[in-house]
Order: C-alpha cells, then sequence, then structure tokens
C-alpha cells in the first residue's frame, strides 16, 4: 500500500518495511520520509515494522493548495494509522514532525499510541512571546518566508548550513548529504513549504501537552540552532507527565544524521523500556 488516501482526498505516500510492532516515522520541515534513512533501516533491521511517509505536499504525496495546519496534518497521521492497522504503535515526530505528534495526542486521543518520541521537535510553541521568552523571534519566520519566495533554492542551501551546524564542534556532513537533503526539499512544493513555516512557527502546541498519556521520549541536541533547546525539548520535558529527556552534547538540529548511531541508540533503548 504505497498510498493512503486522507480525508480531502490527498494522497499520502507510505513506505512499510519490515514486522513486527510498528514505528511512525514522521519528517522534518521541509523534507521527506528518506530523511529516517539512517533509523528506518536499523529499527527495521531490529525487528520493528517501520512507517515513514511524506507530509502532504512534500515528497513524492500529493501537492493541494490547503491543508498545511495541524489539525489536517495529524488527521493524515489518522488516517495512515487506521488504513494499514497500526496498533500499539510508537510514533516520532523530529522537528516539526513533533507537532502533528502533540496536535494527534489531543485531537485523536493518542489512537493506536503506546509510546511517543519528539525528537529536536518544536514542540510545544517556537515562537518568543511574552510568556515563552525563550521562542525564536517572530520576524525570524517572516525572514524563512520571504527568502523562500525570493529564492527559495538557494536559501535552503544556506539553511542546511545552520541545520547540521556547520563549523561547531559537534555538527557537520559531507557535501554529499547536505546535497541530498536539499534535493528532498527541492520535491516538495513552494506552498507547502510556506505554509509549514506557519505551522510550526505560529502554532502554540502548549495546550496538547496534556493529552500525552503514554510514555514519552523527548530527545535534543544540546547545540541546536533551528529549534533552540529551552522552549522545546526541555519545556517538553517539563510538561509532559512521566517524559524521559535525553539530550546529546553539541548536537546540532539534524542530529538523525550528524549523531545517527546515538539517536538510534536512544530510539531502540526508549522502545525496549
Amino acid at each position: 500500500m504505497p498510498y493512503v488516501t486522507a480525508a480531502d482526498g490527498t494522497e499520502i505516500y507510505v513506505k512499510d518495511w519490515g514486522s513486527g510492532r510498528p514505528v511512525v516515522l514522521i519528517h522534518g520541515w521541509p523534507l521527506n520520509a528518506d530523511s529516517w534513512e539512517h533509523q528506518a533501516l536499523a529499527l527495521a533491521e531490529a525487528g520493528y515494522r517501520v512507517v515513514a511517509y511524506d507530509r502532504r505536499g512534500f515528497g513524492r504525496s500529493a501537492q493541494p493548495f490547503h491543508g498545511y495546519d495541524y489539525d489536517t496534518l495529524s488527521d493524515d497521521l489518522g488516517k495512515v494509522m487506521q488504513a494499514l492497522d497500526l496498533r500499539d504503535a510508537a510514533v516520532a515526530g523530529f522537528s516539526m514532525g513533533g507537532g502533528e505528534v502533540a496536535r494527534y495526542m489531543s485531537r485523536h486521543g493518542g489512537d493506536r499510541v503506546s509510546q511517543a518520541m519528539l525528537i529536536s521537535s518544536i514542540a510545544p510553541f517556537m515562537k518568543q512571546t511574552d510568556d515563552n521568552p525563550d521562542g525564536v523571534p517572530g520576524d525570524v519566520f517572516e525572514e524563512m518566508k520571504s527568502g523562500v519566495r525570493t529564492d527559495r533554492q538557494a536559501f535552503l542551501e544556506g539553511f542546511f548550513n545552520d541545520f547540521y551546524g556547520e563549523g561547531s564542534e559537534g555538527g557537520g556532513v559531507s557535501d554529499a548529504v547536505r546535497h541530498w537533503t536539499w534535493s528532498m526539499a527541492m520535491m516538495g512544493s513552494v506552498k507547502a513549504t510556506l505554509g509549514c513555516i506557519d505551522a510550526f512557527g505560529q502554532t502554540d502546541l502548549r495546550p496538547d501537552m496534556a493529552a500525552f498519556k503514554v510514555p514519552t521520549l523527548v530527545l535534543h541536541g544540546t547545540n541546536d540552532q533551528i529549534v533552540p533547546i529551552a522552549p522545546s525539548g526541555r519545556q517538553a520535558a517539563k510538561m509532559i507527565d512521566g517524559a524521559e529527556l535525553r539530550e546529546i552534547d553539541g548536537a546540532p538540529h539534524g542530529m538523525t544524521a550528524t549523531h545517527a548511531s546515538r539517536v538510534t541508540e536512544a530510539m531502540l533503548s526508549f522502545l525496549k523500556s
């Protein structure tokens, strides 16, 4: 079943590897399911059924003009869960994907989910406000949208330098990995790329945190320049009852590649706990 049909008819591309207890992987902005390459292979080889899908507007999924809000995106996750009849699942959201996990837990009551993982996640709230002083200033998101509108290709090429922490002690990847990442981003529609900036930059997910009723792993790098750890990982761990916070010292945002084995080991350890 390579495609699942969303409630509004959008076709969602799904990769379904292995067998065993399901682990659903939700990718970050502006990538696709392939960005989970290291973890997906390792988890499937460890005996899990690994399901990773391309968010609407990205990768091989359809590119509708609307639907880039967390209510719709969490509904898409629900359709994937139902169509593949996934039960007792662990759901992992990377970066923007953490927002789908949070909204799914509240909007869908965490149906079929037994464990949750927030990895370099934007939850609970990225934007700087009076009651969220450690957040990212709003003009940063406006500058991102301006960059996408003006020269998306060049903007994202530069963005991935910060994404992978180029030049930092704990960061850096090969030119080939950055090109691979950029090529994934270019598969997305410009409308989806813009719409999702508003979703992860503006959506206050703090009310959703109380809906996490399952064991939850929060995994974040201390040198994340894209999603700073203070208003995201550390705050999420405080707000989710019983959450386990693991910090990877010096890791940048894109630690699924820069610290691939560390991330995989943390995920496997949590899944077995």
